[in-house]
């Protein structure tokens, strides 16, 4: 069993193993998933399927170069209706969940943690969404929801897409909340590389890559150095520095009061109760309220 007094270390390890023309990620989450579901209070199911999406879009943005705002989102018509995790170029991260309660309280528990696509997503779309400001385009990739877990989902993505082939492994646990993720990508050949001892290059990587079982990645008291070193020490794996992540939200006073005054003053003032209107951020829970004299300084030129 991992020791409970320990905890994962929120951080992105990138890592190279260059014998095999593998580039990788290893991302931990802990304390981080603390921060960003425990204040919701979702299920069980729904927590530990929030967790692997959090994971996933950790990993994903941090194999690309941007500046701004990778999402993944996550939508279907099940029980859970939508999944979604941005992550800023600076590694700040928050995340949501959207459920319906009474179909949720039908799903078998078992089968929702084996296949949590089909018992909880149902049929529907994930998608990767790179957004740099109002004065670029945005990037987007969009896969149908195929297979049983997210990690399924992700290799349809890359198979149908020109990019790199990868390879992926989701983990995640409860009580407490971990997530993990390990995902290996293939170099391109080098010129004049033999195709065949290439590919059998490629095999090898993935092969000693899912060799890693979902208690090795969630266990604090196995360091992401000696996780790797089990995994690629014969062909020569190194590290690069690693890039901590941690819960940040965007929302702030300001972006709430902009978004009241969008709507006529007795709309808002419809909404009020005891003579107060109480906005919730969906991704912090954080409360922003708003008395009389604050709404009415709001319409004021």
């Amino acid at each position: 069993m991992p020791d409970v007094t320990l905890s994962l270390d929120d951080v992105v390890q990138p890592f190279h193993v260059d014998a095999l023309g593998v580039n990788g990620r290893v991302v931990r989450l802990g304390p981080i998933l603390g921060q960003l579901v425990g204040p919701h209070d979702y299920p069980p199911v729904v927590a530990d399927l929030l967790s692997q999406v959090v994971v996933l879009a950790a990993t994903l943005s941090s194999v690309l170069k941007f500046d701004g705002v990778f999402t993944l989102q996550v939508q279907g018509d099940g029980p859970v209706g939508l999944v979604m995790a941005d992550v800023t170029s600076a590694g700040g991260v928050r995340s949501y969940a959207r459920y319906d309660a009474d179909r949720l309280a039908a799903v078998d528990a078992a089968g929702a943690q084996g296949a949590p696509v089909p018992a909880l997503l149902g049929s529907g779309y994930l998608a990767f969404t790179v957004d740099q400001g109002p004065d670029t385009d945005r990037y987007q990739g969009i896969t149908e929801l195929v297979g049983a877990t997210l990690a399924d989902c992700a290799h349809d993505y890359f198979r149908q897409s020109e990019q790199l082939e990868t390879a992926i492994l989701l983990a995640s646990g409860a009580d407490p909340l971990a997530a993990g993720a390990i995902m290996v990508q293939r170099l391109p050949d080098k010129r004049g590389a033999d195709k065949d001892e290439a590919e059998e290059a490629w095999r090898r990587a993935v092969i000693l890559m899912s060799s890693l079982s979902s208690g090795e990645l969630l266990d604090p008291a196995v360091t992401t150095d000696r996780l790797l070193y089990r995994l690629y020490h014969q062909d020569g794996v190194r590290v690069t520095e690693g890039r901590p992540v941690k819960q940040s939200c965007r929302c702030s006073r300001d972006k709430v009061e902009m978004t009241l005054r969008s709507f006529p003053q007795a709309e808002i003032e419809d909404m009020a109760e005891d003579g107060k209107v109480t906005v919730i951020c969906e991704f912090c829970r954080t409360d922003y309220v708003f008395g009389p004299d604050q709404i009415e300084a709001l319409y004021q030129d």
